[in-house]
């Protein structure tokens, strides 16, 4: 995804109606009868100014991580600022008066911790993790920087031109250029708030001032607008009596009404192909747009989307690149995050390489030939059974390590207002049928719900004529003196 060179904004390709702009509420996904698993502890507190607490405690290693989540992220950037949400993530370690630039990462790092941020279209979160003896340090640089930020033109300027620089460097100059999540989202969706370009257009970013930046982190970054997670070595007792201590005096600011961002589902396909000079064999991106946050369908698709593109004993895989051998390999990703982790219109993209001697019509078609075959046979009982335990663990997985359990439990908190989802979220995977499974494929996966890139080498876009002219051409004398 869009990962910056020392923060991951938007992430390595690792999703969004939100706690500021929720729609109706739905359906939780049904829950399967409680096993015995591995309950993450989970202690909930709301201060006086609106911040919202979640400790987790664990004592089996002296370490801690922490997370701070603002609501906040592309989908609310203003118009013709484009980018301005990753801009101003990047703009969050450049200092305060309190402590200037560089002091956030070394007082972190100096005691052997790391420190990070990214920026997604529902949120924007930033991370650290160190022995549980920096725990005060480290909630102190957040609370400083939640008050205020150093403002300056000098600043602003150089962050301008490292993001700029990064999108030369990971978009511009990258074969396929982001394709599967940048233009995709353009393409699928209808608003202006799911469809533009989070990295932002350099007109965009040259033009934010720091009157800009000012009321963004006046909006958007108050106390009653953020979550605190931390996890690891401390006591839920400890953990609010420090962030009463940081945070508690820092006063909530008014937030702005978001628009209403919400989308529903395709009706028509949406195709369009696009020329790459530096792509050496074409590809496609086949995006569906998503169960809505909280639904039914939530935990069924994320079980489907294992069967479908879930490594290589994946139906596409085993039926696009081993079977059919039209594809070079495929991927999928939901939106920029995860499938439990948006709160807003977000989309299931499949991503493959395919080889010159095909199409995508031939490779959609392949596609659309192993999605009817679940809607119609299901998964057997093996099958499900392993597709679930792949969940599970890495569900699990990503729960160990406290940085990532701190960040887990703040997102959830934020997006679904309830950082105890983290233990529920199992259940709903063990619940999900053969029959649900047959009931999202149907209902989502379809050609109207459907919007497709297929990019292709410059070279494969030529025009006849200039392509015969090109082949035509005598080849060039070779100098006497090259070898």
């Amino acid at each position: 995804m869009l990962k910056t060179t020392r923060r991951a904004v938007l992430g390595a390709i690792s999703v969004a109606v939100f706690a500021l702009g929720a729609g109706p509420a739905l359906a939780a996904p049904k829950d399967a009868p409680q096993a015995d698993r591995w309950q993450i502890p989970v202690h909930t507190k709301k201060l006086a100014n609106g911040l919202t607490v979640v400790v987790s405690p664990d004592a089996s290693s002296p370490t801690v991580g922490v997370s701070v989540v603002y609501k906040v992220g592309m989908r609310l950037e203003p118009k013709n600022r484009t980018g301005f949400a990753h801009l101003f993530e990047h703009l969050m370690f450049q200092g305060t008066p309190k402590s200037p630039k560089g002091v956030f990462d070394q007082v972190i790092t100096s005691g052997g911790g790391n420190n990070n941020g990214s920026t997604r279209p529902d949120f924007t979160n930033y991370i650290e993790t160190a022995p549980s003896s920096a725990l005060e340090s480290m909630l102190w640089l957040e609370a400083d920087r939640m008050t205020t930020l150093d403002f300056n033109p000098t600043t602003l300027k150089n962050q301008q031109d490292v993001v700029k620089e990064e999108i030369r460097v990971n978009v511009q100059n990258q074969p396929y250029g982001g394709f599967m999540w940048l233009d995709i989202s353009d393409l699928a969706f209808d608003k202006w708030e799911n469809k533009h370009d989070g990295y932002g257009s350099f007109v965009d970013l040259e033009n934010a001032n720091l009157d800009d930046v000012r009321a963004f982190h006046r909006d958007f970054y108050g106390p009653n607008n953020a979550v605190l997670s931390i996890a690891g070595d401390v006591t839920p007792a400890q953990g609010f009596a420090l962030a009463e201590k940081y945070f508690g005096k820092i006063p909530a600011r008014p937030t702005p009404k978001p628009s209403d961002f919400t989308e529903g589902l395709n009706t028509q396909e949406r195709r369009l192909t696009q020329g790459d000079k530096l792509a050496q064999v074409p590809a496609v991106a086949a995006a569906w747009k998503l169960p809505a946050r909280a639904s039914k369908d939530q935990a069924p698709f994320a079980v489907l989307g294992q069967l479908l593109a879930g490594g290589d004993a994946s139906r596409l895989y085993q039926g696009l690149v081993k079977g059919r051998e039209l594809a070079l390999n495929v991927s999928s990703l939901y939106g920029l995050t995860s499938i439990w982790e948006y709160d807003g219109p977000s989309l299931f993209t499949v991503f493959a390489l395919y080889k010159p001697t095909t199409n995508a019509d031939a490779l959609l078609a392949g596609i659309d030939e192993e999605v009817a075959r679940i809607a119609k046979d299901g998964v057997d009982d093996a099958t499900l059974k392993n597709l679930k335990t792949a969940l599970l663990a890495d569900w699990y997985n990503n729960l160990e390590m406290f940085l990532l359990r701190a960040d887990r439990l703040a997102k959830l908190q934020a997006l679904w207002g309830d950082a105890n989802v983290v233990n529920k979220v199992p259940g709903w995977i063990e619940g999900v049928t053969s029959a649900d499974v047959q009931r999202v494929a149907a209902a989502y996966l379809t050609k109207a719900n459907r919007s497709v890139i297929d990019r292709k080498p410059a070279a494969m876009l030529a025009p006849p004529a200039a392509a015969a002219s090109a082949a035509s051409a005598p080849a060039p004398t070779k100098p006497a003196s090259q070898p």
